[in-house]
């Protein structure tokens, strides 16, 4: 007897029992859950399904637990009511690339010493499957706070902490304030010598082995003094599944006109946004990295534009 594949077998059971149980209650059909997962960017085959639901197979990888979290919303079940059944499982599947998300030599060493300094290992084990990224604009039309949200994942072993860096490519700044809202705590802070990076080093609250995820969140004040900042945005070294970054303008500091930036490793695309019909502008992309998606906006005419 082989007590580890009983064990498999007895879970694959449970989850497809709960599978089930799910849809019926909901109750729809099977192409229904397949059609909603490709509205989201989660492309499951229907046999795919089938064969989660009849116990045939069960999700492994990472776009399968991806696909499972967003069966769990669109079932109207609780987080990880689904996922919890599978905790056997030690796949994370095809990750593709871990690369630094823009092309800068110079600003990737320098990211590699705060790795260093921190005590992490760079690249990162960790990766997030879905980031959503608040910044507050003050009545100077600057960035004044941040606050992040996202679901990181154990990729290789298990990690007990995950380094989150500010980086300003270009421009010294001083060391805005990092913090720990839920999830973890600061256990380091670094600020590199050329002022362009400062980072933590956040300890999660529970260990997580690959492919466990956890949900974190840090926010960011920025200092009177810290220079003038009109751009906003976030960076992923691997693909992650949602990246939002929602900027919010103080009523007193509407801008004339944004422009949306992503930068990758192959380069820079610039899109030039509508002004903000109210006083906020989101930017949204599924299925994307390595790279940073970033908001920014200003007051008058553009400045690479005549008068």
């Amino acid at each position: 007897m082989n007590i580890e594949d009983d064990a498999r077998r007895a879970e694959s059971d449970d989850f497809a029992n709960a599978l089930r149980d799910a849809i019926n209650a909901k109750p729809v059909t099977l192409s229904w859950l397949q059609r909603q997962l490709k509205a989201r960017g989660n492309r499951v085959s229907m046999a795919t399904l089938s064969y989660w639901r009849s116990g045939a197979r069960r999700p492994e990888g990472v776009q399968s637990l991806a696909a499972l979290s967003d069966i769990e919303e669109l079932l109207g079940l609780d987080v990880g009511a689904l996922s919890r059944l599978l905790r056997s499982t030690n796949r994370t599947g095809p990750l593709g690339p871990n690369q630094f998300p823009i092309e800068e030599e110079e600003l990737e060493l320098a990211v590699i010493e705060a790795f260093r300094a921190l005590g992490a290992s760079y690249p990162d084990t960790s990766r997030e499957l879905t980031t959503h990224s608040v910044t507050d604009v003050g009545a100077d039309g600057n960035i004044a706070s941040s606050i992040t949200r996202s679901i990181v994942q154990s990729t290789v072993g298990t990690i007990t902490a995950i380094p989150f860096l500010e980086i300003n490519p270009g421009v010294r700044t001083p060391a805005p304030e990092l913090a720990a809202v839920s999830g973890g705590r600061i256990a380091a802070r670094y600020s590199h010598p050329d002022g362009e990076v400062h980072g933590v080093l956040f300890e999660l609250d529970v260990p997580l082995t690959a492919p466990e995820t956890a949900m974190v969140e840090w926010s960011v004040e920025y200092p009177p003094d810290y220079p003038q900042t009109r751009d906003t945005g976030h960076a992923v070294a691997q693909k992650a599944r949602e990246l939002l970054v929602w900027t919010r303008f103080h009523p007193d500091a509407i801008p004339d006109w944004c422009e949306e930036h992503v930068e990758t490793p192959e380069g820079v695309t610039v899109t030039p946004l509508p002004p903000p019909r109210g006083t906020s502008v989101h930017l949204v992309r599924r299925a994307f990295g390595p790279g940073a998606l970033s908001l920014h906006w200003g007051y008058g005419p553009r400045e690479d534009q005549p008068g």
